[in-house]
């Protein structure tokens, strides 16, 4: 075992030599296997185990035993304890998530914090192919059928090519000692019922079962590689971003053999789910829209437009007072200054008649109704028209504000003023207003 687990290291791992590593360890025989392999290897390592208080006694008992095994190692332990229960509670989570979370949490936090390079779990093939199952069971894609990686950001798995029968074996053999945790043996989770009841009894039918099953893993991660490849490719053709916002290509789109599961591939990490409304947006109407629990997909024109959801309550107006030199808003900031002569032009400044203005001025987005009388043009325009003609999307109508001098529009922000708080050769003060 220890001579297999050696070469894995040298032949796909290697990177792990020479590392800081911090092993997440339950007390349970993988974490204790692969300690005592890093050991034997010399590898820089260090102990992590998290105690969830869910267990009572055994909790403790699975604690103090990893600090036995570190001391008898004269490896350095990190411990944490959680309040799994109330956490879970809190956050609207199982049991089993919360201590997911909890646990990658603070294994990451340490690793940023202590300068661990990688950081280590314990899961082997027969976890693989349960996580197979569950996710086959459950209705997936392909993404859901190629395993666990082995390599995930600073995760490893050095061991998903050994069999927890192989483990075991090693194990007795080297009359190594681990904790069992008696919550394993119920068969009240679907995992547990896989482990204990469907598992054995495939590889009864097909003694090789692991094996087979990791050359069809093997196979589904290089039709991955082509699926991503692929995406990639199309990325660049349909997708556009244009001043932070995610544009796609409809007409680009149609074209492809399955716009279906290139849109699935495209947005699949923006947590949509309802995929056939999100097809339908491509013959719906302008306006109609597709909300994810953080972004919307929003059908305008020739395009659908991706943009995350605003988590934060925005102010519905602003006030400015006379004395005011700089306000901060939602879309940026805007500095007041009196100047003596209109200097540089651009979209971000405006230069106003400043006896023009009646204080308190008002900042807020645009309502229906609303119009002004826009600089270069004749006469007066509302403002869902003057979007129209400058084809502004359903976004950025939404995102556009207004500066008003009681209910007269002096500047449509970073677009265009409105002509009766121009500067003439009649203008005594000139008032200097900039975006940032």
């Amino acid at each position: 075992m220890l001579e297999s687990f050696q070469k894995h290291l040298d032949d796909h791992l290697n990177m792990l030599h020479g590392s800081r590593l911090l092993i997440a360890i339950s007390g349970g025989l993988d974490s204790v296997v692969l300690t005592h392999l890093c050991h034997q290897l010399k590898l820089k390592v260090s102990l992590a185990h998290c105690n969830f208080n869910l267990r009572a006694a055994e909790s403790d008992a699975d604690e103090a035993f990893v600090l036995e095994l570190a001391d008898e190692l004269d490896l350095d332990l990190f411990i944490e304890s959680f309040d799994t229960e109330t956490y879970a509670k809190e956050h609207g989570m199982s049991i089993q998530m919360a201590a997911r979370e909890l646990r990658y949490n603070w294994f990451y936090e340490l690793a940023d914090q202590l300068k661990f390079d990688y950081i280590l779990t314990a899961h082997h093939a027969d976890d693989n192919l349960e996580t197979f199952l569950i996710n086959l069971s459950r209705g997936t894609g392909l993404e859901g059928l190629t395993g666990i990686p082995e390599v995930s950001d600073k995760m490893v798995r050095p061991l998903l090519p050994f069999s927890r029968e192989g483990l075991e074996i090693y194990a007795i053999g080297k009359q190594m000692k681990w904790q069992e945790d008696s919550s394993n043996a119920s068969t009240k989770y679907l995992r547990n019922k896989l482990r204990h009841d469907i598992i054995p009894t495939l590889k009864q039918m097909n003694p090789q079962l692991l094996r087979n099953f990791q050359t069809t893993i093997s196979n589904l991660q290089d039709s991955q590689d082509l699926v991503e490849d692929r995406i990639v490719d199309v990325q660049r053709k349909v997708v556009e971003v244009v001043n932070d916002q995610i544009k796609l290509n409809i007409k680009k789109l149609k074209r492809l053999s399955n716009p279906k599961a290139y849109l699935f591939h495209l947005l699949k990490d923006f947590n949509f789910t309802a995929w056939n409304d999100v097809v339908n947006l491509l013959a719906a109407q302008s306006g109609k829209q597709v909300f994810s629990p953080t972004h919307r997909l929003l059908k305008d024109r020739d395009y659908l437009l991706l943009s995350a959801l605003d988590s934060t309550s925005e102010e519905d107006q602003i006030s400015i007072q006379q004395i005011d030199k700089a306000i901060i808003a939602p879309f940026g900031s805007l500095t007041l200054e009196a100047v003596d002569a209109i200097s540089e032009l651009s979209r971000s400044i405006v230069y106003i008649d400043a006896n023009q203005l009646n204080f308190p001025l008002t900042l807020r987005k645009w309502q229906t109704g609303d119009f002004f009388y826009p600089l270069g043009m004749n006469g007066k325009k509302k403002l869902s028209k003057f979007f129209k003609d400058e084809k502004f999307s359903l976004i950025d109508k939404e995102n556009t504000w207004i500066l008003f001098s009681n209910d007269d529009v002096v500047w449509v922000i970073g677009k265009r003023g409105d002509k009766r708080f121009k500067v003439t050769e009649n203008t005594t003060k000139i008032l200097k207003i900039e975006l940032h």
